[in-house]
């Protein structure tokens, strides 16, 4: 089956190269096709300019323009089982809810081919996974990125499935959800609450990154927060670190990683969104330094999961304790 795109280059897309403006194309990154992939379409003839082949990834565009792309559909190996310690708070026939470890990867891709949750789930619900996510990700609704922790939900049958990403989809507006995460910050917000509202698309440069877009670019993104407890005087006598909630009401790639990045206070740990904040690790005690050193990684927890069992219509709620690396750095930042 091949998935057809049709797209009207705007304004802000003129002078660009066909590849690089397709490579920032959200719904292309939806549909996690790489910068080489796209230069393969439109190198095969897969991709066209106004109903002609365009077969030179550096064609310049004009706005106008309607661009027009065929994508195959991929034929990836399926995952083999494997026999992977899962933290399991709640199974049924339909589903399961399990608590994810730091470190692992929800499903296979570049690099990671193995050692995943899916190929975890395959030996543990055998037969039994909704096969609706594709061969690489049966039973997904959601993910978790790699280094974040805490509670995931995961389809067994195609109609938990289904019910599962309308419920994902509707992001709790009309039909009951919760998503709320722990996140240690640099510094404190000003306030004790507020809204984040920011669309969010690939980065124009690094495509590995998601960043704060022009709407016209992105795809809609809103994360409530609430500040929890603020640690240490850094200058001036303002918080160096923060403990904040997140409650997404939008569920997009590194969502809470990028908001609050966006807003001066990234997630400590997080190597790709707070790079620029690696130096008021000094501002920290030696404690707490070698806490987020042992921690290596973006201090984000998916502490709260509540949801409507889609067959039973029964309201779930779980709840997850941070892993023993989240509460050693927060248990350093009070000063214990």
């Amino acid at each position: 089956m091949t998935t057809k795109i049709q797209i009207a280059v705007e304004e802000e897309g003129a002078g660009q190269r066909l590849d690089h403006y397709l490579a920032a194309r959200p719904e292309l990154a939806e549909m996690s096709l790489s910068r080489t992939r796209i230069k393969s379409l439109i190198e095969s003839g897969l991709v066209r300019l106004d109903a002609a082949p365009a077969l030179l990834p550096k064609t310049k565009l004009r706005a106008g323009q309607t661009v027009e792309i065929d994508v195959p559909e991929a034929a990836p190996a399926a995952p083999k089982a494997e026999e992977i310690p899962l933290d399991i708070r709640y199974e049924d026939d339909f589903l399961v809810v399990l608590d994810k470890p730091a470190g692992l990867v929800v499903h296979p891709g570049a690099g990671h081919e193995t050692g995943t949750l899916v190929n975890a789930l395959i030996a543990h619900c055998g037969e039994s996974l909704s096969g609706i996510g594709g061969v690489k990700r049966p039973g997904i609704v959601h993910r978790l990125d790699k280094d974040t922790s805490g509670l995931l939900v995961v389809a067994k049958t195609d109609a938990a499935h289904r019910g599962l990403s309308k419920l994902f989809a509707d992001h709790g507006r009309s039909l009951p959800l919760t998503r709320e995460y722990l996140a240690i910050c640099w510094g404190a917000p000003d306030r004790q609450a507020g809204t984040i509202d920011a669309p969010l698309g690939r980065h124009s440069i690094q495509r590995e990154k998601m960043a704060v877009v022009a709407q016209a670019r992105g795809r809609e993104a809103i994360t409530h927060w609430r500040l929890l407890e603020s640690f240490g005087a850094g200058r001036e006598g303002k918080p160096v670190a923060s403990l904040i909630a997140c409650e997404l009401e939008t569920g997009r790639t590194h969502q809470i990683r990028v908001h609050l990045a966006s807003i001066g206070h990234p997630l400590l740990g997080d190597e790709v969104y707070g790079a620029g904040f690696k130096t008021k690790a000094k501002l920290l005690s030696f404690k707490a330094q070698q806490a987020l050193v042992a921690l290596g990684r973006q201090a984000l927890h998916a502490r709260a999961l509540g949801f409507e069992h889609p067959i039973s219509g029964e309201a779930l709620l779980f709840e997850s304790e941070p892993p023993e690396d989240f509460e050693n750095l927060l248990e350093a930042l009070r000063g214990g």
